[in-house]
């Protein structure tokens, strides 16, 4: 997880997620338009998500 990556995961979060799917980009501007904080959250753990 790169610097950059994180920075912009709390600035514009599903800007961050862009690579890991439409799936994800989905979810993470569903919960950014419910509230920034959830929105930073989901996209801080599919970042850190070491799985894909």
């Amino acid at each position: 997880m790169s610097i950059w990556r994180v920075l912009l995961s709390i600035l514009f979060p599903p800007l961050a997620v862009l690579d890991k799917g439409c799936g994800s980009v989905i979810i993470v501007f569903i919960l950014t338009c419910l509230g920034w904080v959830p929105g930073v959250i989901a996209a801080l753990i599919i970042i850190n998500n070491p799985n894909k």
